[in-house]
């Protein structure tokens, strides 16, 4: 079926939850499709299986929407963020500001999945740019007038004019809305009309386009943005060009996992959860940590379980997603993981605790045997501590479960970490 108002084919949508099944016949795939499905198979972000009538696909952490030859796969998040707070979320993970709006969005996971967020998104930060003014700049250029203005081009004159002195070939330097910031704007809002499957939007993005200039070939845009160095004067651009990289990185063709280009299909977009939501644990855990005098560790550091002796080559060292570092007499580390799962109602698992108890024995010690879990809580924050006991009753560690509100902007959310990190320092001061 081909939507003549958009110019293309309308894909059968398919709607599958994370970590749930569906059933594809083989009819509604082509081998192009069966390629890409391979192909992210093989990076581990989706399970296919051929069965007697066609295909199982299973849906595992990477949720968004893929669309193929034939359908228009929407992969869902089992933890579903509300799309108010999404944007949000997305920001935090990338360490930028909320795009301006002066009115509350509405940016929900429609038709074309998390897409389309990043289309408003990158709409906003534009519109915003118009309102005060694209930034102008001096730029050469090299025209030809009846009278000098700016420095004569005497090369050009002699070979082009013969000495002719009717018309000047001169260079000057003008101020004009053609520098690279306003051409890779006006290269993500046209990528992003054709990728829009709400009419209203893809409308706006053109109109939004023709008021930005534009590089004379697309393949440009992403270099610039390449090469983007930001100052003062520039720095206003930095969000829209955020979304303008994604966007660009779709319409070149790529399945977007988390902002970071992996090169496969166009029209898709897809978002590793797990790595969103330790990107989120991340930052929010720095940011308690501070507050209390201590700091984000990086795991680049040497600050690694190390395994030696077994057979091959020697794993990568053993760390957790986040490790605290806060002052005393002798530094304490506070070990974090960021699961993407919930444990609100149900018991931490016995491999979770197995991992957290090897963080404790390797990074903390005996007065502060402590680590946590951090997960998402649809209904609301949570909080409890395990307490690991040896058969002789000694104390092993303690772990704090805690559940961060997803329904909540993130510096709101974040409150069970800053207790955690207060807790943490008080423990520690004891001592």
């Amino acid at each position: 079926m081909t939507d003549h108002r958009a110019g293309r084919t309308t894909l059968t949508p398919l709607v599958v939850q994370e970590h749930e099944s569906l059933q594809l016949r083989r009819d509604q795939l082509t081998e192009v499709d069966l390629r890409t499905l391979t192909l992210l198979r093989d990076i581990k972000k989706i399970g296919l299986r051929e069965t007697r009538r066609g295909w199982t696909l299973t849906a595992r952490s990477t949720v968004g929407v893929l669309a193929l030859d034939r359908v228009r796969l929407a992969l869902g998040p089992k933890l579903d963020i509300p799309g108010k707070q999404l944007i949000t979320w997305l920001c935090y993970a990338q360490g930028t500001p909320v795009p301006h709006e002066p009115t509350v969005r509405k940016w929900l996971i429609g038709e074309s999945g998390y897409a389309d967020i990043a289309l408003s998104a990158l709409l906003a930060e534009c519109l915003h740019l118009l309102h005060h003014g694209l930034r102008r700049d001096y730029r050469r250029m090299d025209r030809v007038e009846p009278v000098l203005r700016g420095r004569l081009d005497v090369r050009a004159q002699a070979t082009r004019r013969y000495g002719a002195v009717d018309r000047l070939h001169v260079r000057t330097f003008e101020r004009d809305a053609r520098v690279w910031e306003n051409l890779v704007c006006g290269a993500a809002l046209s990528a992003a009309a054709d990728l829009a499957t709400d009419p209203a939007l893809a409308h706006t993005l053109r109109e939004t386009a023709a008021r930005f200039p534009r590089p004379a070939r697309p393949g440009d845009a992403p270099r610039m943005l390449a090469r983007a160095r930001y100052t003062r004067l520039n720095g206003h651009y930095r969000l829209a060009h955020t979304w303008a990289r994604l966007v660009l990185t779709v319409e070149r063709g790529g399945v977007t996992d988390l902002l970071t280009e992996r090169g496969l299909r166009a029209d898709s977009m897809l978002l590793n959860m797990d790595v969103l939501w330790e990107r989120v644990v991340r930052r929010m855990a720095h940011h308690a940590a501070i507050e209390f005098g201590g700091r984000h560790v990086s795991s680049a550091d040497g600050h690694g379980i190390r395994t030696t002796g077994d057979i091959g080559k020697t794993r990568k060292p053993f760390v957790p997603d986040v490790l605290l570092r806060f002052p005393a007499s002798q530094p304490r580390f506070l070990p974090i993981d960021a699961k993407y799962k919930t444990y609100t109602e149900k018991a931490v698992n016995s491999e979770d605790r197995h991992q957290l108890l090897t963080y404790i024995a390797g990074y903390t010690t005996p007065d502060a045997p402590l680590a946590a879990i951090v997960h998402p809580g649809p209904q609301g924050p949570t909080r409890r501590t395990l307490t690991i006991t040896g058969p002789r009753g000694r104390t092993l560690g303690k772990i704090r479960v805690l559940g961060l509100d997803t329904r909540l902007p993130p510096h709101q959310a974040a409150g069970p970490l800053r207790e955690l990190a207060a807790d943490f320092t008080a423990i520690t001061d004891q001592a």
